[in-house]
């Protein structure tokens, strides 16, 4: 068997020059045996696929464009999740919802009829334009919550929404402690240390 691989060396050799007739001799890449690599493919980067983002106009390709069906939600994601559809009450009418789960939780929560209408992300590897990511406090993107923030009602405890700076689709959601009234705004020393829990998208 050893001395096949000199003669396989030799036949792919050969073959290589062969196919090089139409090659002129200025060309210097018709020898390079890496000449016809994409290097770009073959970066770190390039191997696990690129983060969703949410932008002024959706959540990666997913926008008021996407149908609400399994193949174009799919399609828009990239395939990243598994999807699972749901039914809820809104207004006395019953409304359908998407979910994005990875690894059995959920990521993230899309509603619409006939197309998508909202993202809300849950997702701490998404980030906005701006940057903010799940889980960053408060105070890294406001000084204070008026003018921009308003309860928000939330089955996870207390919780401000707060319109992202310079946008008119994407809002925050901030959650954390607060003992006091129901339906009073948390002070801005209390909300300097909430945690954005999720970032919405709305057409």
């Amino acid at each position: 068997m050893k001395s096949l691989y000199p003669a396989l060396i030799i036949a792919v050799l050969l073959t290589g020059c062969a196919s090089s007739d139409s090659t002129t001799s200025s060309d210097s890449n018709w020898w390079n045996p890496f000449s016809k690599i994409s290097w770009s493919s073959l970066s770190p980067f390039n191997w696990f696929g690129s983060s969703l983002q949410v932008s002024e106009q959706g959540v990666g390709a997913l926008n008021s464009s996407t149908a609400m069906n399994t193949g174009a939600i799919d399609n828009a994601l990239d395939g990243k999740y598994t999807l699972r559809q749901g039914m809820r009450s809104s207004n006395g009418d019953v409304v359908s919802f998407w979910q994005a789960l990875d690894e059995g939780k959920v990521q993230l929560i899309i509603n619409g009829k006939a197309s998508v209408s909202s993202v809300e992300v849950l997702d701490k590897d998404v980030a906005s334009s701006d940057g903010s990511k799940i889980g960053d406090k408060f105070s890294a993107r406001y000084s204070k919550a008026f003018g921009a923030c308003q309860n928000a009602a939330t089955l996870d405890g207390a919780a401000v929404e707060c319109k992202a700076p310079d946008s008119q689709h994407i809002s925050y959601v901030y959650s954390g402690e607060w003992s006091g009234p129901e339906g009073l705004m948390p002070p801005d020393d209390t909300l300097k240390n909430w945690t954005l829990s999720k970032i919405i998208w709305r057409q």
